[in-house]
Protein backbone atom coordinates (compact mmCIF):
# COMPACT_ATOMS: atom_id res chain seq x y z
CA UNK A 1 0.00 0.00 0.00
CA UNK A 2 2.53 2.57 0.85
CA UNK A 3 4.68 1.46 -2.05
CA UNK A 4 1.61 1.73 -4.04
CA UNK A 5 1.33 5.51 -2.90
CA UNK A 6 5.04 6.29 -3.45
CA UNK A 7 5.22 4.96 -6.89
CA UNK A 8 1.82 7.24 -7.64
CA UNK A 9 3.44 9.91 -5.93
CA UNK A 10 6.82 9.74 -7.64
CA UNK A 11 5.52 9.54 -10.94
CA UNK A 12 2.72 12.60 -10.40
CA UNK A 13 6.37 14.95 -9.64
CA UNK A 14 8.21 13.70 -12.22
CA UNK A 15 5.50 14.40 -14.76
CA UNK A 16 4.48 17.60 -13.41
CA UNK A 17 8.15 18.36 -13.73
CA UNK A 18 8.24 17.52 -17.23
CA UNK A 19 4.82 19.50 -17.83
CA UNK A 20 6.65 22.81 -16.56
CA UNK A 21 10.01 22.19 -18.17
CA UNK A 22 7.64 21.63 -21.49
CA UNK A 23 5.48 24.73 -20.67
CA UNK A 24 8.95 26.90 -20.26
CA UNK A 25 10.70 25.85 -23.24
CA UNK A 26 7.35 26.00 -25.66
CA UNK A 27 6.42 28.97 -24.30
CA UNK A 28 4.92 31.38 -27.04
CA UNK A 29 5.09 35.34 -26.46
CA UNK A 30 1.69 37.11 -27.12
CA UNK A 31 2.82 41.02 -28.30
CA UNK A 32 1.60 43.43 -25.63
CA UNK A 33 -1.21 44.59 -27.89
CA UNK A 34 -2.98 42.07 -27.54
CA UNK A 35 -2.86 41.62 -24.08
CA UNK A 36 -3.70 45.76 -24.12
CA UNK A 37 -6.50 45.27 -26.18
CA UNK A 38 -7.95 42.15 -24.27
CA UNK A 39 -7.98 43.41 -21.00
CA UNK A 40 -10.73 46.30 -22.36
CA UNK A 41 -12.62 42.89 -23.97
CA UNK A 42 -15.74 42.02 -22.05
CA UNK A 43 -14.04 38.73 -21.23
CA UNK A 44 -17.71 36.77 -21.87
CA UNK A 45 -16.13 34.58 -24.97
CA UNK A 46 -19.77 34.95 -26.43
CA UNK A 47 -18.83 34.54 -29.94
CA UNK A 48 -21.30 37.61 -31.00
CA UNK A 49 -18.03 38.93 -33.00
CA UNK A 50 -17.97 36.16 -35.39
CA UNK A 51 -14.26 35.35 -33.21
CA UNK A 52 -13.59 32.73 -30.89
CA UNK A 53 -13.79 34.42 -27.78
CA UNK A 54 -12.25 37.63 -26.83
CA UNK A 55 -8.80 36.40 -27.19
CA UNK A 56 -9.31 35.47 -30.70
CA UNK A 57 -10.97 38.75 -31.55
CA UNK A 58 -8.08 40.41 -29.75
CA UNK A 59 -5.31 38.81 -31.85
CA UNK A 60 -7.63 39.78 -34.93
CA UNK A 61 -7.45 43.51 -33.85
CA UNK A 62 -3.91 43.47 -33.47
CA UNK A 63 -3.51 42.09 -36.61
CA UNK A 64 -5.82 44.56 -38.48
CA UNK A 65 -8.50 42.29 -39.74
CA UNK A 66 -11.63 43.14 -37.43
CA UNK A 67 -13.00 46.89 -36.95
CA UNK A 68 -12.87 48.47 -32.80
CA UNK A 69 -16.97 48.29 -33.55
CA UNK A 70 -16.67 44.26 -33.47
CA UNK A 71 -17.94 44.07 -29.72
CA UNK A 72 -21.09 44.80 -29.94
CA UNK A 73 -21.75 43.63 -25.90
CA UNK A 74 -18.96 45.97 -25.02
CA UNK A 75 -20.89 48.82 -27.06
CA UNK A 76 -19.61 52.39 -27.55
CA UNK A 77 -17.24 52.26 -24.66
CA UNK A 78 -15.71 49.50 -25.76
CA UNK A 79 -15.48 50.84 -29.17
CA UNK A 80 -14.11 54.05 -28.16
CA UNK A 81 -11.40 52.73 -25.58
CA UNK A 82 -9.94 49.94 -28.23
CA UNK A 83 -9.60 52.79 -30.94
CA UNK A 84 -7.25 54.58 -28.61
CA UNK A 85 -5.16 51.11 -28.22
CA UNK A 86 -5.16 50.41 -32.07
CA UNK A 87 -4.76 53.47 -32.72
CA UNK A 88 -7.90 54.63 -35.48
CA UNK A 89 -9.52 57.49 -35.48
CA UNK A 90 -12.22 57.12 -32.94
CA UNK A 91 -15.03 59.41 -34.99
CA UNK A 92 -14.24 57.21 -38.74
CA UNK A 93 -14.25 54.08 -36.89
CA UNK A 94 -16.24 54.24 -33.98
CA UNK A 95 -19.46 56.23 -36.13
CA UNK A 96 -21.95 53.39 -36.59
CA UNK A 97 -21.53 52.37 -32.64
CA UNK A 98 -23.31 55.78 -32.06
CA UNK A 99 -25.87 54.92 -33.81
CA UNK A 100 -26.44 51.45 -32.29
CA UNK A 101 -28.11 51.23 -29.17
CA UNK A 102 -27.20 48.64 -26.98
CA UNK A 103 -29.72 45.61 -26.87
CA UNK A 104 -30.64 42.77 -23.97
CA UNK A 105 -32.52 39.90 -24.30
CA UNK A 106 -36.42 40.25 -22.99
CA UNK A 107 -38.33 36.52 -22.37
CA UNK A 108 -42.22 36.91 -22.99
CA UNK A 109 -43.33 35.05 -19.52
CA UNK A 110 -46.50 33.83 -21.09
CA UNK A 111 -44.61 31.67 -23.74
CA UNK A 112 -41.62 30.52 -21.74
CA UNK A 113 -41.78 26.98 -20.85
CA UNK A 114 -38.51 26.81 -18.54
CA UNK A 115 -36.82 24.22 -20.52
CA UNK A 116 -33.90 26.23 -19.39
CA UNK A 117 -31.53 25.34 -22.83
CA UNK A 118 -31.44 29.50 -22.33
CA UNK A 119 -30.37 29.49 -19.07
CA UNK A 120 -27.03 27.53 -19.68
CA UNK A 121 -26.47 29.29 -23.33
CA UNK A 122 -26.16 32.43 -21.21
CA UNK A 123 -22.39 33.57 -20.87
CA UNK A 124 -23.23 36.09 -18.09
CA UNK A 125 -25.81 34.11 -16.10
CA UNK A 126 -28.57 36.98 -16.91
CA UNK A 127 -31.25 35.06 -16.83
CA UNK A 128 -33.00 33.72 -13.84
CA UNK A 129 -35.22 31.14 -13.28
CA UNK A 130 -35.72 27.17 -12.95
CA UNK A 131 -36.95 23.91 -14.04
CA UNK A 132 -40.05 24.10 -15.90
CA UNK A 133 -40.37 27.43 -14.26
CA UNK A 134 -40.74 31.14 -16.16
CA UNK A 135 -37.55 32.58 -16.74
CA UNK A 136 -36.65 36.49 -16.82
CA UNK A 137 -33.61 38.38 -17.35
CA UNK A 138 -31.47 40.64 -15.60
CA UNK A 139 -30.93 43.90 -17.81
CA UNK A 140 -27.67 45.35 -16.02
CA UNK A 141 -26.02 41.85 -16.66
CA UNK A 142 -27.36 41.08 -20.43
CA UNK A 143 -25.18 42.16 -22.97
CA UNK A 144 -27.18 41.21 -25.67
CA UNK A 145 -24.94 38.42 -27.36
CA UNK A 146 -28.12 36.91 -28.78
CA UNK A 147 -26.88 33.24 -27.29
CA UNK A 148 -30.55 32.47 -25.67
CA UNK A 149 -32.42 33.82 -28.30
CA UNK A 150 -31.21 30.66 -30.61
CA UNK A 151 -31.44 27.92 -28.94
CA UNK A 152 -35.47 28.77 -27.70
CA UNK A 153 -37.41 26.15 -28.61
CA UNK A 154 -40.56 28.24 -27.90
CA UNK A 155 -38.98 31.76 -29.88
CA UNK A 156 -40.15 33.38 -26.63
CA UNK A 157 -37.11 35.33 -26.59
CA UNK A 158 -36.50 38.45 -28.71
CA UNK A 159 -33.62 40.93 -28.64
CA UNK A 160 -34.90 44.72 -27.45
CA UNK A 161 -33.02 48.37 -27.03
CA UNK A 162 -32.11 48.28 -23.40
CA UNK A 163 -33.64 50.88 -21.08
CA UNK A 164 -32.15 53.92 -20.77
CA UNK A 165 -30.24 54.49 -17.21
CA UNK A 166 -27.65 56.57 -16.04
CA UNK A 167 -25.90 53.77 -16.06
CA UNK A 168 -25.77 53.74 -19.83
CA UNK A 169 -27.11 56.91 -20.89
CA UNK A 170 -24.94 58.55 -23.51
CA UNK A 171 -24.95 62.49 -24.38
CA UNK A 172 -22.97 63.62 -27.59
CA UNK A 173 -20.61 66.14 -27.04
CA UNK A 174 -21.74 69.42 -28.56
CA UNK A 175 -20.50 70.30 -32.42
CA UNK A 176 -17.53 72.25 -32.82
CA UNK A 177 -19.14 75.03 -34.03
CA UNK A 178 -21.05 75.56 -30.72
CA UNK A 179 -17.90 74.94 -28.88
CA UNK A 180 -16.12 77.57 -30.51
CA UNK A 181 -18.76 80.11 -30.57
CA UNK A 182 -19.23 79.32 -26.70
CA UNK A 183 -15.15 79.68 -26.32
CA UNK A 184 -15.11 82.91 -28.06
CA UNK A 185 -17.96 83.89 -25.70
CA UNK A 186 -16.21 83.14 -22.95
CA UNK A 187 -13.57 85.51 -24.23
CA UNK A 188 -15.90 88.27 -24.81
CA UNK A 189 -16.79 88.48 -21.19
CA UNK A 190 -13.38 87.60 -19.49
CA UNK A 191 -11.86 90.68 -22.44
Amino acid sequence: MIAAAASMSALGLGLGYLLGAAARKFHVETPPIVEEIAKILPGTNCGACGFPGCNGLAEAMAEGNAPVTACTPGGRDVALALAEIVTVEAGADAGPIAEIEPMVAFVFEDHCTGCQKCFKRCPTDAIVGGAKQIHTVVMDACIGCDACIEVCPTEAIVSRVKPKTLNNWFWDKPDVAFATAAKAQTAEQAA
